[in-house]
């Protein structure tokens, strides 16, 4: 009898499989990436990365199962790229997840390369070039996987998909050099032009009376998070980062770049009056705020096209004091309970710092991530025993090697006054633990020192923890992350903001190097693509083919400031207080100078009245 049952699951299980298979489809692009001209803001016209001559570039949508090819051209003449598809776990297909020097060479002008895998996922993602700086070009665009089977098909009439960003009106490329630079040695971000809504600004979004929404929100953003709400309206998250989760009542969120939720709204029973949709950037993460940056940006939930469109009243003074739904209180709508104690532990700090060239830089640990000669995955593919041998992938692209299936604690400190939005390829995590949590005490520990993670003194652990890829660091405090290394794969864990990442914050995990061998097979466009570079697709960090714990040549991050005076340093410091002294001398003589000129025209002058 268990047998005839168990059989009759077995056929019922290939026959739901089969229906799936004959309802997925194959949804092909051929993109050539170029240069286009664009103002989004109004304000200035630049170039911008355009797909097929188009920006905005085109939104991706696909359903659950369906298999996604993108023929990809770069025409862009003057600079490399890549796609990194935001959120896919490229299960089985590690070569397809886009990070330049982590799993592919970068695409040089001239070449092409395929992304070929099949999503089977679904939720609300994003696509974006990860090569150097290139995505705050105008290289990123939604990417929303449908799911016939979400629980909350049926509580929505209609959907929206937003966008939210930063935008620079110079070439990031011409910023860049004077960002890591010894005349920055603050590290002082950039400052952006403006905060654009679905690659605009003031825009309208049309609905009707008594009715249900779903919005989706992404931040596409390089550097600023944004807080987000409807005036006079509360709304209901049913995803983050393509989780669904429990119905959650809410009236403000904070979206950090690369972050996505899913919003339920339900409108009024009036038509009468349009209400604002706020985005408010997060002013904390700016060094200064120049007079003719917007911050608070208003677009409209437009009920009547023919009524008022109301400027918003800020709800606070400054964006600090607004009070976000905290997104660890979340429940995953599956209960995936808690994680087991884990298997493998890794304990890093968020530090920055200048190095021996006065630059600022960013280190987990004492490691700035310095990309390898070649691409860690193809190191992986071409190191036979090796693999499972971290030092074969370089000191600095900060390795580590999970085994198969092992549970992996992150534990994430910040040393750093700012905040840090870390991002897991490959992966959603468990949020196990952050302090302090999102609320008026979230920049409290700054009145202080750093608060690391105490494993022996801690809140308790939620039972069914939030899941997502992308997580707030807080100012001077930490967050704990628990997930399954059950996705074999070279993966990329590294903060968002593209400034902090260029600084070097970021490590590489390579997950079950074995089974990646087994599993992930590179195609001949793929090679191409590194040769086509002049770069190498075989050997250890430093490309080295013939002995791989020989890493000799590997790219390294630049020196430490030495520990006390050099002898440049000494030498320096006499002829700043030589300087410093003649300078001082100079001035004292000039003034005295002034004064005795001015003494004798007043003695002249007394002569002469006296004469007379």
């Amino acid at each position: 009898m268990a047998s005839s049952v168990r059989g009759l699951l077995l056929c019922l299980s290939a026959v739901f499989f089969c229906l799936q298979c004959c309802q997925a489809k194959t949804v092909q692009f051929d993109w050539n990436v170029t240069w286009v001209t664009a103002n989004p803001d109004g304000l200035y016209d630049r170039k911008v990365v355009g797909i097929n001559g188009q920006w905005p570039l085109p939104v991706v949508e696909v359903n659950k199962g369906d298999r996604l090819v993108v023929n990809m051209y770069n025409g862009l003449g003057d600079k490399s790229a890549s796609i990194h598809w935001h959120g896919m776990f490229q299960n089985g297909t590690n070569n397809m997840d886009g990070p330049s020097m982590v799993t592919q060479c970068p695409i040089v002008p001239g070449s092409s390369f395929t992304y070929d895998f099949t999503v089977n996922q679904n939720g609300t993602y994003w696509y974006h070039c990860h090569t150097n700086y290139c995505y705050p070009d105008g290289y990123r665009q939604a990417l929303i996987v449908h799911d016939t089977e979400a629980y909350f098909n049926d509580m929505y009439d209609e959907e929206f998909t937003v966008t939210m960003s930063d935008w620079y009106h110079e070439l990031i490329e011409d910023i860049g050099p004077s960002f890591i630079n010894l005349a920055n040695p603050t590290g002082a971000e950039p400052l952006p032009n403006a905060f654009l809504f679905n690659d605009t600004l003031n825009t309208s979004i049309s609905v009707q009376p008594d009715k249900t929404y779903m919005f989706r929100l992404i931040n596409i953003g390089a550097f600023v998070g944004q807080y987000f709400y409807i005036e006079d309206h509360s709304f209901r998250i049913v995803e983050i980062d393509g989780v669904y989760v429990e119905p959650q009542e809410a009236d403000i969120l904070y979206i950090a770049v690369a972050q996505r939720y899913s919003i339920l709204v339900t409108t009024k029973s009036t038509a009468n009056k349009n209400f604002p949709i706020v985005t408010v950037a997060d002013s904390a993460l700016l060094d200064t705020i120049p007079s003719n940056l917007q911050l608070n940006n208003t677009n409209w939930l437009e009920y009547d096209a023919s009524a008022a469109h109301p400027q918003a009243v800020m709800k606070v003074a400054v964006a600090t004091e607004l009070n976000p739904f905290d997104d660890v209180n979340l429940v995953p709508w599956d209960h995936e309970p808690l994680l087991p104690d884990p298997d493998l532990t890794i304990d890093v700090t968020v530090i920055m710092q200048d190095l021996g060239n006065g630059a600022s830089y960013a280190f987990l640990n004492n490691i700035s991530y310095t990309k390898p000669k070649v691409p860690t995955l193809y190191s992986v593919l071409s190191s036979g025993d090796l693999s499972t041998n971290s030092e074969i992938y370089g000191e600095f692209t900060h390795p580590y090697v999970l085994g198969h299936n092992q549970v992996v604690e992150i534990i994430l400190n910040n040393g750093d006054t700012g905040t840090h939005p870390f991002h897991l390829h490959g992966h959603n995590f468990q949020v196990i633990e952050r302090a302090p949590p999102y609320g008026p005490n979230f920049y409290s520990y700054l009145n202080g020192d750093p608060v690391p993670y105490n494993p022996s003194n801690h809140t308790a652990f939620p039972k069914y923890p939030a899941r997502r890829d992308t997580l707030v660091l807080p100012p001077q405090g930490h967050f704990v992350i628990r997930f399954v290394a059950d996705n074999p794969g070279v993966w990329f864990f590294h903060c968002h903001i593209d400034w902090h990442l260029s600084q070097g914050l970021a490590m590489t995990l390579i997950e079950a190097p074995q089974q990646i061998q087994e599993r992930v097979s590179i195609a001949e466009d793929q090679y191409a693509a590194c040769r086509a570079g002049g770069m190498q697709h075989e050997g250890n960090a430093a490309g080295n083919t013939e002995d791989f714990l020989d890493l000799q040549g590997q790219n390294k991050q630049v020196k430490w400031l030495p520990a006390g005076f050099t002898d440049r340093g000494i030498i320096a410091l006499v002829f700043s207080c030589v300087a410093a002294f003649c300078g001082m001398a100079f001035i004292t003589v000039y003034g005295m100078t002034g004064l005795e000129t001015k003494k004798s025209k007043k003695r002249e002058a007394g002569e002469d009245s006296n004469s007379n």
